[in-house]
């Protein structure tokens, strides 16, 4: 069992070796009939607003007609979820033109709502002509092609959670923290921890998507389940429009509110994005401003699971009652400003991509972030909490933390960027963080607020080479060298390959890595309420991450596998405290996905395969599974000409047991638990899609066998999910 880890590492790292023989750049040309005539060996979608004969210089010739935008259907400019940092510094061409892979692997980290090439995320032709979205790199210094998603394939997985995760654990309602089940998915990093569960829903400098588009774009979004008194309903609005061909401004605002079938479970999620760009010749700007708020109710978890046979949702008893009334509050703000010069550059004047870089860009990166975490218990003596500090009538505890960071740097590239490109870049930041929060004093009636300041100096760099156009690496890291945090590191790298195949499309694989020696979050080694106190004296944290990847966009099918091993592993242990394991933990997780389609009969897999070499200190299920199966058509009318775009089916997803982690509403963290197992119960909902023009509708039985199948419906220990309930929704893209 040992060896199984290097059997997997050793297929997918040496695969691709088998298919080098085919080289890409000299494989006969795939000929397409569009509105043009299109000769190309790579697979980027192209816009050309020229009446010339375009002929590069990498064996590719390129033949346009006037204003005709010719989009190839084989791939998009795309972000996949993987370990490593993206890096590049010729940032604003094409595709081909950079040398990026058709499927772009995105960052380390979340990249909560950005299309992903495996979710089948769609391109809108009216959108793509003369317009663009782009996302930054955790570095901010590359531009990352995203495609606007307008899929309609599977639109009732309307989740925003679904693009971050393709499985996640949530304590019933929709809109409360959760944590993913696929380990390789959480979230590490120790600035994000009092936000770490509801980082799926938030608006983050990283997950910012940026617009240039010639006409304004809006996107309605919104969803309805269940009678109004226990109503799950989300809401999002997203525009965007250039004020002119250099300066763009855009929102999104993003609405849950979700009441639930069981008492005390309410989740309020109000999140806003105010972002814009400005792209020239030398100088760009990029800007963004995002406002998080996160109520949610606390019920405490079930006092016997067994009460779901004798009571309704809405009768079923929790450890917190009407007495407490308890909620937590989330609330976090930012501000971030990226600025580049790069003397030399020259831009598109329709679509704004560089159609020449400097070879020198001056960088300077500012973020400001602040956030809050609140815990209200007007009942404080409730069982659920073993001892209290400070207030015997009333929990309101308060923590709080700031981070203000800046960046200099200057980066360098040599090289054509269609044949080979090299570059490098380095820079130093400055950090200040201070942190807040209410410990308990010496007696109940003396409580001490305690404040701290801590700064941090880093080097920061990256380097990178581009050889042909589907052929590359890179490697981007930041050393801690003066202040809080002096001695962390993390470094990140990647290599990818492309492989075209004769009719059946590109083969992208990717190789990542990350090594990192961090200081645990703050809020690790000291925290302060009512109800918990602790000072934990902890080591730094190492994890050692290695990742490959196939992607096979014309077969629907992908492979990713990741392994782990972190030394001292800091978690939150039993009785809702942190602790941390000294000595080593491995970790494998094999991610495949396929979608098998026989007529007009479609069934999309996802099968997740995870192991721990020690459960005692973290346990996983062993097979995350979940397959949809359903019935696909597009309906002519020839007396009108419209289209009416159909799904019908349903799906199942499961998990084997194992331990899953429990909550802590006092702390609004997950815990290890040891009390029983959760899992082997199936989750089966039926749907319908429906597409007309550019309107997506939903309605989906969710939750169908409830009832049927038994009552072991938790994903969370003592937290019950919703039964059977009847959701709809609709999306509705505009331009105007």
């Amino acid at each position: 069992m040992r060896r199984v880890p290097l059997y997997i590492a050793s297929f997918l790292l040496f695969l691709p070796l088998t298919l080098a023989g085919q080289e890409p750049d000299t494989l006969r040309a795939v000929v397409r009939s569009d509105t043009a005539t299109v000769t190309r060996s790579d697979t980027t979608a192209v816009v050309q607003q020229d009446t010339t004969t375009v002929t590069r210089s990498d064996t590719t010739t390129v033949t346009r007609s006037d204003t005709t935008a010719v989009m190839q259907s084989d791939t998009a400019a795309v972000t996949q979820r993987d370990t490593t940092a993206v890096t590049r510094s010729d940032t604003t061409r094409t595709h081909k033109e950079r040398g990026l892979p058709g499927a772009l692997p995105a960052e380390a980290g979340a990249r909560p709502g950005i299309p992903d090439a495996e979710t089948g995320a769609e391109i809108d032709t009216t959108f793509t002509t003369a317009s663009r979205q782009w996302t930054l790199s955790s570095d901010f210094t590359t531009e990352i092609p995203v495609v606007l998603d307008t899929a309609f394939s599977l639109f009732h997985r309307y989740r925003i959670t679904d693009s971050y995760s393709d499985f996640n654990a949530y304590t019933g309602n929709y809109g409360l923290p959760l944590y993913q089940i696929n380990f390789f998915d959480r979230e590490w990093k120790p600035d994000r921890y009092l936000y770490a569960h509801y980082l799926p829903f938030m608006f983050t400098p990283l997950n910012t998507l940026f617009i240039n588009t010639r006409v304004p774009f809006t996107e309605l979004k919104w969803s309805n389940g269940g009678a109004r008194s226990v109503a799950e309903q989300t809401f999002r609005i997203r525009h965007s429009q250039n004020v002119n061909r250099k300066l763009n401004i855009g929102l999104i605002y993003d609405i849950v509110y979700n009441i639930g079938q069981y008492k005390l479970q309410k989740a309020i999620d109000k999140n806003f994005l105010l972002h814009g760009s400005y792209n020239s010749n030398d100088y760009n700007a990029y800007a963004s401003a995002g406002i998080n708020n996160h109520e949610s109710g606390e019920s405490g978890g079930m006092i016997s699971k067994d009460d779901l046979k004798q009571y309704n949702p809405e009768g079923v008893p929790f450890r917190l009652s009407d007495l407490s009334s308890a909620k937590s509050t989330l609330k976090n703000r930012y501000l971030m400003l990226v600025q580049r010069y790069a003397p030399g550059g020259r831009r598109d004047t329709v679509t704004g991509e560089v159609l020449k870089s400097g070879p020198i860009t001056f960088s300077h990166i500012g973020i400001l972030e602040w956030s809050k975490r609140g815990y209200i218990d007007k009942y404080p003596a409730a069982d659920l909490y073993d001892t209290i500090m400070i207030n015997r009538s009333v929990t309101a505890d308060s923590l709080q933390e700031r981070i203000l960071s800046n960046t200099l740097r200057v980066d360098f590239a040599a090289g054509r960027t269609d044949r080979f490109r090299i570059g490098a870049g380095a820079g130093i930041r400055s950090e200040l963080r201070s942190y807040g929060q209410i410990m308990p004093g010496d007696t109940l009636t003396r409580p001490d607020t305690v404040r701290r300041k801590m700064n941090s100096l880093v080097l920061t760099g990256k380097v990178f080479n581009n050889i042909g156009s589907k052929f590359g690496w890179s490697a981007s890291g930041d050393l801690w060298f003066q202040g809080y945090r002096a001695g962390d590191f993390i470094v990140d790298g990647r290599i990818y390959k492309e492989f075209e195949t004769r009719r059946r499309g590109m083969i992208t694989w990717d190789a990542t890595g990350t090594i990192a020696s961090y200081t645990p979050s703050f809020w690790y080694y000291s925290w302060g309420s009512n109800n918990f106190a602790w000072q934990l004296d902890h080591k730094r944290e190492f994890r050692l991450i290695a990742g490959s990847s196939l992607k096979w966009p014309d077969l629907k099918f992908s492979l990713k596998f990741n392994y782990a091993i972190v030394d001292n592993f800091i978690g939150m242990g039993t009785g809702s405290l942190p602790y941390q394991h000294e000595g080593g933990l491995s970790l494998l997780a094999l991610t495949a996905k396929k979608e098998f389609v026989v007529w007009k009969l479609h069934l999309d897999n996802t099968l997740l395969l995870q192991q721990s070499t020690n459960t005692d200190v973290l346990d996983l299920p062993l097979v995350t599974a979940r397959s949809a199966f359903f019935f696909d058509h597009v309906f002519r009318f020839k007396s009108t000409g419209g289209e009416l775009s159909l799904q019908l089916g349903a799906e199942a997803m499961i998990h084997t047991l194992y331990d899953a982690m429990s909550y802590m509403p006092a702390t609004g963290r997950y815990f290890n638990q040891n009390d029983g197992k959760t899992g082997n119960y199936p989750f089966v909902n039926a749907f319908i899609n429906l597409k007309i023009k550019r309107t997506r509708i939903f309605v989906m039985a969710d939750h169908l066998n409830s009832g049927l199948t038994g009552y072991e419906y938790f994903l969370v220990p003592g937290y019950p999910l919703n039964i059977r309930m009847i959701k709809y929704g609709l999306a509705w893209t505009f331009y105007d």
